[in-house]
C-alpha cells in the first residue's frame, strides 16, 4: 500500500533540506571562497564552469521543446534570454567571459575549451541529456539547486575582492546579476515541482532523487577540478 503524500509545506521543506549536498560544501569550492586559491586553481575553475555556462541554454532550450504548456514556456525562455543575451542585454554568457578576462585568461581559448576537463564535461552532458529525454517536468525540477545558489554567489561578491585583489572587479557583475534572477527562476521552477509531484508520494520521491541527481552534477564538476588543479588547504 503506497504511502500518503507529504503535504506540500514538508515536501518543500525536503527539497530544500537537500542543500546540504549543494557544493558550496565541497572542499574545491571551500578552498575557491575563503581564499585559498591559486591563480592557476581560479582559472581552471573559471574555464571549466564556461562549459556549463553555455549548455545552460541548451537545457532549457530542451525543457521548452517537450513542454506543451504556453503559459510555462513564456516564463522559461526567459532563462535562455538571460545567458544568451537580447537587446542590449549581452547576456550571462558574455558575463562569464568578462570573468575569465579578469582573472587573465584568453577569452578565445575558454571559448574553444582547451582546458576542459573530461570529467566537467561528462558531468555536464549527463544534465543536458536528462532534459532532452526525461518529461518536462523532471526537467524543470533538476534546476531547483537554484534553491542553493544565491548564498554561493553572496560568498564570492563578499570575499573575493579581499581575497584575489589580482582580479578585475568587473569581472564579477555575473555573480551580482545571478542573486537576483536565480530566485525569480526559483520561484517559477518550485511552483511547478509543487504542483506537479505533490500527488503522489511516489513522484515526491522521484522529485527529490532528481534532485539529488543535479546536485550530484555539480559535486562530480568540483571532483574533477580538484583531481585536475588540487586543493589548497
Amino acid at each position: 500500500m503506497s504511502q500518503a503524500p507529504w503535504t506540500r509545506e514538508e515536501f518543500e521543506r525536503r527539497l530544500r533540506a537537500l542543500g546540504e549536498r549543494y557544493h558550496i560544501h565541497h572542499p574545491f569550492n571551500v578552498m575557491l571562497n575563503t581564499g585559498r586559491a591559486t591563480r592557476k586553481q581560479i582559472q581552471g575553475w573559471v574555464a571549466n564552469r564556461y562549459y556549463y555556462q553555455i549548455n545552460i541554454p541548451l537545457k532549457d532550450a530542451a525543457i521548452l521543446s517537450n513542454c506543451p504548456d504556453r503559459s510555462v514556456r513564456r516564463l522559461w525562455v526567459r532563462r535562455i534570454l538571460d545567458h544568451d543575451g537580447y537587446g542590449e542585454d549581452e547576456g550571462g554568457i558574455e558575463s562569464w567571459l568578462r570573468l575569465a578576462d579578469a582573472v587573465g585568461l584568453d577569452r578565445k581559448r575558454v571559448e574553444r575549451l582547451e582546458d576542459l576537463l573530461p570529467g566537467v564535461r561528462f558531468a555536464v552532458d549527463a544534465y543536458v541529456n536528462f532534459a532532452r529525454q526525461a518529461p518536462w517536468q523532471e526537467a524543470v525540477c533538476s534546476s531547483l539547486t537554484e534553491l542553493f545558489a544565491p548564498e554561493i554567489h553572496r560568498q564570492r561578491l563578499k570575499g573575493w575582492p579581499e581575497f584575489y585583489p589580482w582580479i578585475e572587479r568587473e569581472g564579477l557583475v555575473y555573480f551580482q546579476s545571478r542573486i537576483g534572477l536565480a530566485r525569480r527562476d526559483v520561484e517559477h521552477g518550485l511552483a511547478i515541482t509543487l504542483e506537479h509531484f505533490s500527488r503522489t508520494r511516489e513522484l515526491q520521491e522521484r522529485a527529490l532523487e532528481i534532485l539529488k541527481f543535479k546536485l550530484d552534477v555539480l559535486w562530480q564538476m568540483n571532483d574533477a577540478l580538484a583531481q585536475r588543479y588540487g586543493v589548497t588547504v
